[in-house]
């Protein structure tokens, strides 16, 4: 077995100079993710604003936020000239703060980037007009074990890539976001989002997408919550997102992976905060490689060997999306990998989902 390259990246570069954060926004994914992944850091949040107050000074007491503002107003005007802007609201909520930041401001805004592609574009052109420097918290790119991935992928040591899956069955309790009652759109517009940004960054854009979204019987007020989706690579690449959030069966055959295949090499990649859900189970990476540099022979001396990766999705990647946004703000970079003019070709993608499923399957002919 070919053994894998040392020192894979399993973290993204950190700002020389890290900026103060004010969060417009406390609830769930603020408390799971954003947070304890700036603790983890050293990134300091300055202050914290919600239309919930109570939830935002409960949160400003468990991670020791000095400031909790009543208003996005206050929140605007106390906020140092330098901050990051970490918006964490639903996506319909997204345009009002937009407007309430100052021209030219920092921000990092939780996807979606809207609820539809008219949104998106409607949100793209304000940031262009404020003169925004803006990213979308497409954090899964930055998960550990994705660089890990990413980085065997651009080496070269896998191959040419013929086959990329991310497969998802899993209990997901949406219940624990309100807000998603109701919506016409739901798992690929709120989670497989995620994947379909990640794919673009493995591949590149798609020429097209087959795609089914459906409900699920013993979720009758939720939207659709279970997808099938196959990105158009051309004849010899495959790539595919497969989505269940309804596996109400216990633990035993639950999933929650990205495998990537080569011609010479494999990759997969354990996404474990799905898991039993929220408490999720650690993230794996495993690599695999055919014996012959030309990826002769039927595969069955191949072997499957762990590659440490430190860290996990939840919290750890969303370092990555602060961090970047923060170095390009302070020049360091000239890269922003999810700045909103990426983020819309991903929202592109979703609307091509939805009427993709909407258009219904080909007829069968007579």
């Amino acid at each position: 077995m070919k053994p894998p390259p040392p020192e894979l990246p399993s973290s993204a570069p950190l700002p020389r100079r890290p900026r103060p954060i004010v969060s417009i926004g406390a609830g769930k994914i603020v408390r799971d993710a954003h947070l304890p992944a700036y603790r983890l850091t050293g990134f300091e949040v300055v202050a914290v604003h919600d239309l919930e107050h109570a939830r935002a000074r409960e949160l400003a007491t468990a991670f020791g936020i000095g400031r909790v503002c009543g208003t996005l107003d206050e929140a605007v005007a106390s906020a140092p000239t330098d901050a990051v802007f970490d918006v964490a609201v639903p996506a319909r909520a997204v345009e009002g703060v937009l407007r309430a930041l100052p021209d030219g401001a920092a921000v990092l805004i939780q996807k979606p980037f809207g609820e539809t592609l008219e949104e998106a574009r409607r949100l793209r052109e304000l940031c262009r007009e404020k003169r925004l420097l803006a990213a979308v918290n497409f954090q899964l790119r930055f998960a550990p074990s994705v660089l890990a991935a990413r980085a065997l992928l651009a080496q070269g040591v896998l191959g040419e890539p013929c086959d990329v899956e991310v497969r998802v069955t899993c209990a997901t309790p949406w219940q624990v976001w309100p807000f998603l009652r109701g919506i016409p759109r739901l798992e690929i517009l709120y989670h497989s989002v995620h994947y379909l940004d990640l794919v673009r960054a493995l591949l590149g854009e798609p020429r097209g997408v087959h795609c089914l979204t459906v409900q699920h019987p013993r979720m009758p007020t939720l939207a659709a919550t279970r997808s099938a989706i196959a990105l158009d690579y051309g004849a010899t690449l495959r790539a595919t997102i497969t989505t269940n959030h309804g596996h109400d069966f216990g633990l035993r055959h639950q999933e929650s992976y990205l495998r990537i295949e080569g011609t010479r090499g494999a990759v997969h990649a354990r996404l474990g905060v799905n898991l039993d859900y929220p408490r999720g189970l650690p993230d794996e990476l495993e690599v695999a490689f055919l014996p012959d540099a030309d990826g002769a022979g039927d595969g069955r001396s191949a072997e499957w060997s762990s590659v440490s990766v430190a860290g996990n999705w939840f919290p750890h990647a969303f370092i990555g999306t602060m961090a970047s946004l923060m170095r390009r703000a302070d020049g360091e970079t000239e890269e922003l990998p999810t700045s909103v003019e990426d983020a819309f070709r991903t929202m592109a993608l979703v609307e091509a989902c939805y009427r993709s499923s909407e258009r219904g399957g080909t007829p069968i002919p007579d």
